[in-house]
């Protein structure tokens, strides 16, 4: 019931379904003191702006984009992929696509919590096979409709365990491709601490480690979301840092400042692993 309940609701345009998003966006900011903080003190620790009017601006057209993010995820799960695929305006980049393609060796996708994530895959799903990485959720009832919005046509799941990572390194040495969210806090033990804008963030391994062992080509992804329920603009860069979490942290840093309110601000980058706070909290 509540599979037909969204495939119904992704019929809408998106202008209104960003519309919706706009306002549970603008109300989760207004009524949530610790999300609407939280977006702010992540503001303000990374230097994005030196005066607090403009940041106070930049918190709350986060908190918007966030809201739309929401409800667009749902109607892009729900969807037919090819109706998807329309709202992508245009693509700049994809040369770096076929350049990497061309060198047989795989590529893997960094697209970090910036405008719409989810459309990236789809795009490049449109015309070849991607695997992604993704934590399943912890709620069960939920996670056998959050899988069926995400299995799509040429898209193959990767959980984050160990069954997940010989499905992506399994790719990569096929010449595939694969998708990873490089600002999410890995389990502890599968990363290291390393500056995120200023400060320290436990970031993931396994991006170097990926391509260490099979010398694939790194590419930055990104759905920029338009104004107006106008659809997206995917971009695709090619990752020009070091290969190791620092050097993707700094991709991902000048990334975000080009577009600090389509962030997600709310996200939490600098905590701990549970597992390792609840070592720390032991000693």
């Amino acid at each position: 019931m509540l599979k037909m309940l969204l495939q119904l609701y992704a019929r809408l345009p998106l202008v209104i379904i960003h519309g919706l998003g706009a306002s549970v966006g603008w109300l989760i900011f207004a009524c949530n003191r610790k999300v609407a903080s939280q977006i702010q003190n992540n503001l303000t620790h990374a230097s994005i702006s030196d005066n607090a009017a403009d940041r106070l601006a930049i918190a709350r057209k986060s908190a918007i984009e966030t809201g739309k993010g929401l409800t667009e995820t749902l109607a892009i799960w729900f969807k037919p992929q090819a109706e998807v695929e329309k709202w992508v305006s245009s693509c700049q980049g994809w040369s770096h696509v076929e350049a990497a393609l061309a060198n047989h060796k795989g590529i893997i996708f960094l697209t970090p919590h910036l405008g719409c994530y989810e459309i990236t895959a789809l795009h490049f799903a449109s015309q070849h096979p991607i695997s992604i990485l993704y934590r399943p959720h912890r709620k069960n009832w939920l996670a056998p409709i959050v899988e069926s919005g995400r299995m799509r046509q040429n898209i193959t799941l990767a959980p984050t365990n160990m069954k997940g990572v010989r499905t992506l390194l399994r790719t990569l040495k096929q010449g595939g491709a694969i998708g990873i969210l490089p600002d999410q806090v890995p389990g502890a033990g599968e990363g290291e601490w390393v500056d995120f804008f200023g400060r320290p963030a436990y970031s993931m391994t396994l991006v170097n480690k990926l391509q260490e062992a099979t010398d694939a080509t790194i590419l930055v992804a990104f759905g920029e979301r338009l104004s107006w329920g106008r659809g997206y603009i995917v971009h695709i860069e090619p990752f020009v840092d070091e290969i190791s979490p620092r050097g993707v942290n700094q991709a991902i840093e000048r990334l975000i400042r080009k577009y600090p309110t389509q962030y997600l601000w709310s996200y939490n980058r600098h905590k701990q692993p549970k597992q390792q706070k609840a070592a720390s909290d032991e000693h």
